[in-house]
């Protein structure tokens, strides 16, 4: 029943998008003087019509008495105060803000870069590059005395001098000295964005000009480009490099490796193998299996190298070595790059967690600055720049002791005021950023503009069930289902199982609806094989127990017989179609593959049920009968008002 509950009010309550309104808004019925309008119950009636199996619900005139049964439901919810349950408020908040996402992004960006991720994600770059780290709030005379030292640098590249050579003497990546700026291939997703598109934007053999990250400005040269791969599942055997690297150890690992390909050779099983001599503690116990991987996503170019030279699955490499030691591997699977469909969710889900999200960002903050008036209180503002000396660049900066005197208006959009505590408080809290922009002035000026796009954002979110009518059917609606579920449970689902002198009242006055057809208890006996049903029948004739006929019938190796013991009501779901309501044994039958005997041991005459042997039925048409009342006892709680003469002018709109 609480499903069915359930059901009716997501129905009841359920978002109608596209769906046709009548052209004249109009009160269709008040309650309580509280209006409701012909434009929602056309809109939820058309959307629900083709849910509906019952067709009296189809019915206007029955579809008005289920929707102003269900206002009345979310009007006694807001009389008895269930919209401010705390767990209410918070699922009702949790769910705008997971809709609110779809409003506050602009999808034209999101879908060029949703677009552009799946192109890159499609090849594969191989680029080296020179580091120069620079903070990301440095100052702009720090910022480009960085940057023509990249341009130096890149002018000896250039004029021919060796790019490995000049990434171990310039480039800042602590790897660099390890890897000579050698970043192995990698495809989208894989760096920075900045660092991504200046790479997929250099050609095969060229070096890119400096290009800004978060992490300084990178020199970039691309070494070679091809199509990607995909990902592979592989397994693999390790013998791990020794601690102390002597000869002695490199010739034992050596060794090893190499009487393990003899065995594979010899036909011996790799998951054994790998289990019994891996000395990859992760992956030994489950045969050598690796989790599934993509080019570029080891640490090791040849071990991604040999994997992804696996053609056939199954077979495996010759033992090479790595800088973790010798290894053997074995292609388990290789997974082709998906479709654009199948990737679009997954691609979309990286971009708002990666530096493209900012472009998003970016997007509609140009946006909204365009949409809304907004004004800044330069008064206010400049009094607030006076306050912040350099002691913010050491995080010693603090607020004024007294902020009751900091109570002005700072930033005004559309009908909202904002007050400048909050810019006072945003400002102390960005000491963390570690900003280094000088002078101070133009430091609290680029807080301030982050705070402006913050609070136009804000407004916009605030302000969605204004600038979208579909949100504000979707929120309420969803708003008045939790309301109802809530109700629901307190006022119905909880007392029909609560109130057992209720609910026993209830049953001796309805016995006649709770009653049993008749039932037989039934040895059923099965098996594909039918000689084995007929012995077990021969069996059965012999009054022999199930247990028995098991035991005579089926080995510890082979079960040929199964049995099993039920009472069944005549007519039911289950019920033997062979079977005659007479205490015995039936003949042979087949249907589909398996061949029955039944044995029916007492027969027992229609007759009424108990309450424990029908409680639940019970329950839930008690739920309904409560729920029936329940309705006629709020129309009297509360004044109803239909106005039938509109009503028949949106019936005759309807109907055509």
């Amino acid at each position: 029943m609480k499903i069915n509950k359930i059901i009716l009010g997501l129905l009841l309550a359920t978002s109608a998008l596209s769906f046709g309104q009548t052209d004249k808004k109009e009160v269709l019925f008040t309650v309580d003087e509280k209006p409701y309008y012909t434009d929602e119950f056309s809109r939820v009636y058309n959307k629900n019509i083709d849910l509906v199996k019952d067709e009296s619900q189809k019915d206007l005139n029955q579809y008005l008495e289920l929707f102003v049964g269900y206002k009345l439901k979310i009007n006694k919810a807001n009389k008895i105060g269930l919209q401010n349950n705390v767990r209410y408020i918070n699922e009702l908040k949790s769910y705008r803000t997971q809709l609110s996402k779809n409003y506050t992004s602009d999808t034209k960006v999101t879908k060029a870069l949703i677009e552009e991720g799946y192109a890159r994600s499609q090849k594969e770059i191989r680029a080296s590059h020179i580091l120069f780290t620079l903070d990301e709030n440095a100052a702009p005379s720090d910022t480009l005395k960085i940057y023509n030292e990249a341009l130096e640098v890149r002018k000896k590249a250039l004029a021919g001098e060796d790019f490995e050579t000049l990434a171990v003497k310039f480039s800042q990546d602590p790897s660099a000295k390890d890897n000579k700026g050698d970043l192995g291939y990698f495809s989208a997703f894989r760096m920075v964005y900045a660092f991504e598109s200046a790479a997929f934007k250099t050609k095969v053999g060229e070096i890119s000009m400096p290009t800004r990250s978060r992490f300084g400005y990178h020199l970039i040269k691309v070494v070679d480009s091809k199509n990607n791969p995909g990902e592979v599942t592989v397994a693999h055997i390790m013998i791990a490099k020794g601690a102390t690297d002597t000869p002695a150890d490199a010739e034992k690992a050596k060794s090893t490796i190499q009487d393990i390909y003899s065995k594979l050779k010899q036909g011996e099983n790799f998951e054994s193998l790998a289990g019994q001599f891996s000395q990859d503690k992760s992956s030994a116990p489950k045969g050598g299996v690796l989790p599934r991987f993509g080019s570029g996503q080891l640490s090791s170019n040849e071990f991604e190298s040999v994997a992804f030279g696996l053609t056939a699955p199954n077979s495996y490499s010759e033992p090479f070595q790595t800088q973790f030691g010798w290894h053997i591997v074995k292609l388990i699977e290789k997974h082709p790059i998906k479709t654009y469909e199948e990737s679009e969710r997954d691609l979309d889900s990286k971009i708002r967690k990666d530096d493209r999200s900012k472009l998003i960002t970016n997007s509609l903050n140009e946006k909204l600055r365009k949409k809304y008036k907004f004004t800044r209180n330069d008064k206010t503002y400049n009094k607030i720049v006076s306050l912040v000396t350099d002691k913010f660049y050491t995080s010693e900066w603090s607020l004024p002791k007294d902020l009751k005197e900091y109570n002005e208006t700072l930033l005004t959009i559309e009908d909202k005021k904002v007050n400048e505590r909050l810019f006072l408080s945003e400002l102390e809290s960005q000491q963390k950023a570690n900003l280094k922009i000088k002078p101070v002035a133009k430091l609290v000026d680029f807080v301030y503009q982050n705070f402006v796009d913050t609070q136009l954002t804000e407004y916009y979110n605030d302000n969605l069930e204004k600038e979208f009518p579909e949100f504000a059917n979707v929120i309420e609606e969803y708003r008045d289902g939790l309301l109802l579920f809530d109700l629901m449970e307190k006022e119905i689902w909880d007392k029909a199982k609560q109130d057992t002198l209720g609910l026993k009242n209830y049953f001796n006055a309805n016995k006649e609806k709770y009653q049993w057809k008749n039932r037989v208890e039934v040895l059923t006996a099965s098996s594909t094989k039918q000689d084995m049903v007929k012995q077990a029948r021969k069996l059965l004739k012999s009054d022999k127990s199930a247990e028995a006929v098991k035991e005579t019938l089926n080995t510890k190796e082979v079960v040929n017989v199964m049995t099993k013991q039920e009472t069944l009501e005549e007519g039911a779901t289950g019920f033997p179609k062979n079977v005659k309501m007479k205490v015995g044994v039936s003949d042979v039958y087949k249907e589909g593959d398996f061949y029955f005997v039944n044995k029916i041991t007492k027969i027992m005459p229609a007759a009424p049920k108990t309450l424990d042997e029908t409680r639940g039925r019970v329950i839930n048409d008690y739920q309904q009968y409560l729920e029936d009342n329940w309705v006629s006892d709020l129309k009297k709680e509360f004044k109803v008002n239909v106005n039938q003469e509109v009503f028949a002018r949106l019936k005759s709109t309807m109907k055509k």
